[in-house]
């Protein structure tokens, strides 16, 4: 930008600023009120969050994502399968295993049982482990799909699949994709934000909630544990709310002088960030403290005031919820137990009591607020866990593509609904598959979204989340 430009958007902001504050009579108070009305209009027109219309009414309004980074096992969470208790130490017949390829197991490895107890839960008569107690308090709000299906074996690419419908990084993620085509209806909060838990974030990083080549203020923006989820949030010392207010105007000016002059949708970003972080110093620090959640709820969930952990993420994700933000998406690591460290043991157990509470009250609670109705909530990792074993220190299970389970509940999703079955060893589906790029559809249609009209134009052709796949799955749908 030239010198004498640059001296024009300072003289015209702090011009307009002073007509605004000091003439209050005559002719600057006939204007205002048509020059405020014209600036929110435009506002309305250019802020890239504004809320949208969707294709067709929507079922729902709001997603949270349980994200289970590292892959849990179907089975010893949700799939007793009595015949692989039978046939433990065999090996798995040949059939199976032809032409199909493994992360670390061979095609000989030995089939592996599983030690876990299951009850069948809810009058819907789900198998649940003794791991997820609380999920049998659940059961029947939740539509259980036990034939899932993906195509990629490795934890990242699989991970990126199955939030950006594609292994290869640098694809919008569901996320981005689901506000930049519906906007978000918080006025002070990011419309897509991610909490993690765990010792370490999700393989695959920010790849797996970015906005790849849409703009890049529909990428998710990740909370930081404690008080302070941004950084640099706070204004610095000695800066008034009114200095700093008049420093955002005159940058926005800047901004969009930009912006008339280039039509770069990564300036009207630029805009939306500064508007959006200074409305986030008092909505932010407000979100993140849980004192004013009465015992019993904190209780529910299992979380503890000022102390960050998955539980206090669910809570975090429900009062997300209700300022309305679009999407909320939570990873929790360490679910990769193939033996040694991580088996199929001890590490599992534990990670079991981590989230097992959090996500039964989650569903609880919003339905207890009347939100669950218009709020998709989903459970699952990049893919599920093979029926052989895996011996390292101590004995795992490996990555499996072709048969694993995942739950959906709310946002027009039958609850209390069975989809989908795995044949009598867990290995592949044999009734009802969902692939994740039909429930990539299937949740897009419950916000109103055609997943074949959501699209973007890029190096001369229209991508989308599914690419040319996926079908809406309307036998889960009410």
């Amino acid at each position: 930008m030239q010198p004498h430009t640059f001296d024009r958007a300072l003289t015209l902001a702090r011009t307009r600023r002073h007509f605004f504050r000091d003439c209050g009579v005559g002719v600057g108070t006939m204007a205002l009120g048509s020059l405020l009305a014209r600036d929110a209009s435009a506002g309305e027109r250019t802020d890239p969050l504004a809320p949208r219309k969707p294709h067709f009414p929507a079922k729902a309004k709001a997603v949270i994502y349980l994200f289970m980074a590292g892959a849990p096992s179907q089975l010893e969470l949700f799939e007793p399968k009595p015949e692989l208790n039978k046939l433990h130490g065999q090996k798995v017949p040949e059939t199976f295993t032809k032409g199909k390829r493994f992360a670390f197991i061979k095609g000989d490895a030995k089939l592996l049982g599983s030690v876990r107890k299951f009850e069948k839960a809810g009058k819907c008569g789900m198998d649940i482990s003794e791991l997820l107690p609380h999920h049998r308090e659940i059961a029947d709000d939740l539509c259980w799909l036990r034939g899932m299906k993906t195509d990629v074996f490795n934890h990242g690419p699989a991970k990126c699949f199955i939030n950006t419908g594609s292994p290869q990084f640098g694809r919008p993620s569901m996320g981005a994709w689901l506000t930049y085509g519906l906007g978000s209806e918080s006025d002070s909060l990011p419309g897509f934000v991610v909490l993690q838990s765990g010792p370490r974030g999700p393989r695959g990083g920010a790849s797996l909630y970015g906005s790849g080549f849409l703009p890049s203020v529909y990428q998710g923006v990740p909370f930081l544990k404690g008080p302070s989820p941004i950084l640099d949030l706070a204004p610095p010392p000695k800066v008034s709310t009114r200095d700093q207010g008049e420093f955002v105007d005159a940058v926005n000016d800047l901004n969009r002088l930009r912006h008339d002059q280039t039509g770069d949708p990564e300036i009207q970003t630029r805009i939306a960030a500064y508007e959006m972080a200074y409305r986030m110093q008092t909505s932010a620090p407000e979100l993140m403290d849980l004192s004013k959640e009465d015992t019993k709820t904190l209780d529910m969930y299992g979380a503890v005031k000022g102390k960050p952990s998955f539980a206090a993420n669910c809570l975090l994700a429900r009062r997300l919820v209700q300022r309305g933000v679009r999407f909320i998406q939570l990873y929790h690591t360490d679910w990769d137990h193939h033996g040694g460290p991580l088996d199929l043991t001890k590490p599992l157990e534990n990670i079991c009591k981590e989230v097992d509470q959090p996500c039964a009250a989650l569903v609880k609670d919003l339905k207890r607020l009347g939100l669950l109705d218009s709020t998709i909530v989903v459970w699952g990792g990049e893919f599920g866990r093979t029926p052989m074993g895996e011996s390292r220190e101590t004995i795992g299970r490996d990555h499996h593509i072709d048969a694993y389970t995942m739950w959906v509940a709310g946002g027009g999703f039958k609850p209390g609904t069975l989809y989908g079955k795995s044949d009598e060893i867990g290995y592949n589906v044999v009734e009802n598959e969902v692939h994740v790029h039909d429930l990539q559809a299937t949740i897009l249609n419950q916000m109103g979204l055609d997943h074949t009209k959501l699209t973007f134009r890029f190096q001369g052709r229209d991508f989308r989340l599914t690419d040319v796949h996926g079908k809406v799955v309307k036998d889960v749908l009410n």
